[in-house]
């Protein structure tokens, strides 16, 4: 068996008798946590959690909403004051401190909690096995805190120092990237500062974002969401419908762009007032209009994930919390149209998306006059959303012999068909990775449409100015094979997906 020395470990949540084994979905049993007093402090949950709440109760998979980063840790590596910092952040952070009532759609926000750090030496596990028992152990959602640490000692030859591998798993329910982000920041200063952060609590914090919500007028929201049309009455399917792949389980599939391809993308983009993110959409768009073998002017529909931080709240950018959402994005794509009219478009739908990005995929949906058996946007599209900075405490941590790697996904899953996201890695590439479900979508042709997406983003600079159309653009992958998707089960229940922040 593994060994591993418990740093702190908060309750009954040391993996025990009643852990699920490696490939099981059978939920942790817990005895009932500490009643709280009735003034205890409670949040009601944000649309967009209630919507996700009830997928996770629909679903017995315990790593369904279970999201995790690793990086590597160089240097030096105390375990105490690891923890102890972790704990500092932990008794600062409200969210961090949330669990979900078993009785009410609302959070409780207990007092204190313990923080969950175990540290496996060297050879006791390999770091692939690591990361898939601990996502399968998934979270009680009853019991703080939903986010816990491994540290794996890693072999390294004589005179090289120590090195250690970090594994951050949580619950996407109560968290997004962004704010992992911050608090990894928060504890790189407890770390150091000894172990401690000064001051107690840190407002805003998820119950100033509840107040906030409270407040808002739907009515604008409900206006604009009912005049775009209903996802499902749009092509929604990436690919062409295909046969059933028999196969099972989450796929992953990556393309990249050099950093000389990606710079002269962001021009081109930057040429028509827009983003590396609106080129992005524009690719996507050309690729359903292609899916659905369309002859004229055709209204596609993807999902989009925005970051939530956008709203009127006074430094909601520091805010922990699950913000980042994810919205339904339509547009007609028109063959005989220029490519940058089609960008254009794209880029003033998500800047309008962007003014309601508090609201949740299912009210979206309600609003715009979606109803079942309609089917939803079967992909989304996730542009790498997390706080930059923390050079200085990059700084600071080297003047202790200590460099740490960015943190990079540790473990792929998706609630769509397909997710596809990008980000930018160390030598300023564009990576392009795809995430799919492989009962509906086979390996060969996930390959096939990451490749195509990576294909027309290298392309659409180098088309005729401004005057290349959405045609001239699909010519780029004349000869490329038709990509086939698998339609869904007709047995499949349960509430529609709504998360859309796979790790970048």
């Amino acid at each position: 068996p593994d060994t591993a020395s418990a740093a702190r470990t908060p309750h009954a949540d040391t993996p025990g008798p009643d852990t699920p084994r490696p490939g099981t979905s059978t939920p942790r049993t817990h005895p009932d946590p500490p009643q709280l007093p009735p003034s205890a402090a409670t949040v009601p949950l944000t649309p967009h959690q209630h919507t996700l709440l009830q997928d996770a109760l629909a679903h017995p998979d315990p790593g369904r909403h279970v999201e995790q980063l690793h990086w590597r840790w160089r240097g030096p590596l105390d375990t105490d004051r690891f923890t102890a910092a972790w704990q500092s952040v932990t008794d600062r952070e409200t969210v961090l401190r949330a669990a979900f009532d078993r009785h009410a759609p609302r959070l409780l926000l207990h007092e204190h909690t313990t923080v969950d750090v175990v540290r496996h030496p060297a050879g006791s596990v390999g770091f692939g096995h690591l990361s898939a028992r601990d996502h399968t152990r998934g979270f009680d959602l009853h019991r703080p805190p939903l986010l816990r640490l491994n540290l794996l000692d890693e072999q390294t030859p004589p005179g090289s120092g120590p090195r250690v591998r970090i594994l951050l798993t949580f619950q996407s329910l109560v968290l997004d990237v962004w704010s992992v982000s911050l608090l990894l920041q928060e504890f790189y200063r407890a770390y150091l500062a000894g172990g401690r952060l000064p001051g107690g609590e840190r407002r805003p914090d998820i119950r100033d974002y509840a107040r906030w919500l409270a407040r808002q007028d739907t009515a604008p929201a409900r206006d604009f969401w009912s005049r775009t049309p209903p996802p499902g009455t749009a092509p929604a399917l990436p690919a062409a419908p295909g046969p059933a792949t028999g196969l099972s389980g989450t796929g992953r599939a990556e393309a990249r762009l050099g950093a000389a391809h990606t710079d002269r993308l962001r021009a081109w983009a930057a040429s028509c007032a827009a983003t590396e993110t609106g080129a992005l959409h524009t690719a996507w768009a050309l690729l359903l209009y292609r899916a659905a073998a369309a002859t004229g002017p055709a209204t596609v529909g993807f999902n989009v994930t925005v970051p939530g931080r956008g709203i009127a709240l006074d430094s909601v950018e520091r805010l922990p919390g699950l913000l980042t959402n994810t919205l339904p994005l339509t547009v007609r794509v028109d063959p005989a149209a220029s490519v940058t009219r089609l960008l254009a478009q794209l880029r003033d739908t998500a800047l309008d998306i962007a003014s309601y990005e508090w609201v949740s995929l299912a009210q979206a949906h309600r609003w715009s006059g979606r109803r079942p058996p309609q089917e939803p946007a079967q992909s989304v599209l996730v542009c790498e959303n997390r706080r930059h900075g923390g050079d200085g405490l990059r700084r600071s941590l080297a003047a202790q012999g200590i460099t740490v790697s960015p943190p990079r996904p540790a473990a792929a899953r998706t609630l769509f068909p397909v997710t596809l996201s990008a980000h930018r890695d160390t030598d300023d590439g564009l990576v392009l990775t795809a995430v799919h479900d492989r009962a509906r979508l086979a390996d060969t042709d996930a390959a096939h449409l990451v490749t195509q997406c990576a294909r027309l983003l290298r392309e659409l600079p180098g088309l005729r100015g401004g005057l290349a159309s959405v045609t001239d653009a699909l010519a780029a992958l004349a000869g490329e094979p038709q990509v086939r998707m698998a339609r869904p089960p007709s047995a499949a229940t349960g509430p529609e997906p709504t998360s859309g922040e796979p790790p970048p």
